[in-house]
């Protein structure tokens, strides 16, 4: 039986359980084709809750957070994150905290109303609070400046997002700007 989320979980609460989408498109800069490309995909997300976690004062409510994407009609991956969705009530901020497996991890906040069923998320390379992080490698050949995400939880039910990673890229001359978006089906709660 599934667990009732309450509304200690914010704007979180909408996200819990397991969704799949395939409408996905990613566009990003190809390294074997030397150019930007796109490519469809599917994926699949899972939100379980978590919490309280308290932190002196700071109490949060979470999501354990995973994600992963295959390129439509292909059995292996082309990405997958871990991480966490966290709800802080008193500071009205939602926060994603998530890795890849290239050696990258962010933490991307955005101040959001607890009822809200759209909000915005936003991380900045150097910021010691909602910040980037990369391994060496990383930061000098596809060095992530900028991660937005916005997710909407649509009135059918769907989930929606769209993200736009700003890459500055040994390759190129001017930033590249890595989106991508989808629209998932909630398939358990």
């Amino acid at each position: 039986m599934a667990e009732k989320i309450g509304p200690e979980f914010g704007p979180l609460a909408a996200l819990a359980g397991e969704w799949e989408g395939d409408q996905g498109v990613d566009v990003a800069f190809g390294n074997a084709e030397g150019k930007m490309i796109t490519t469809p995909f599917r994926e699949k997300m899972t939100f379980k809750p978590f919490g309280p976690v308290n932190n002196g004062a700071q109490q949060l409510y979470g999501l354990d957070y995973h994600m992963i994407a295959w390129p439509l009609g292909k059995d292996k991956a082309f990405h997958t994150e871990i991480g966490y969705w966290l709800w802080d009530s008193v500071l009205g901020h939602v926060m994603r905290c998530f890795m890849v497996p290239r050696g990258q991890a962010l933490i991307a906040a955005g101040t959001v109303a607890p009822d809200a069923t759209s909000f915005t998320l936003r991380s900045d390379l150097g910021s010691t609070t909602y910040g980037i992080l990369s391994n060496p490698y990383l930061a000098r050949a596809a060095n992530t400046t900028a991660y937005e995400v916005t997710v909407t939880v649509r009135p059918d039910g769907c989930l929606e997002y769209e993200e736009t990673t700003t890459i500055d890229h040994a390759r190129v001359a001017d930033p590249v700007a890595h989106t991508d978006r989808n629209v998932l089906r909630k398939l358990s709660a």
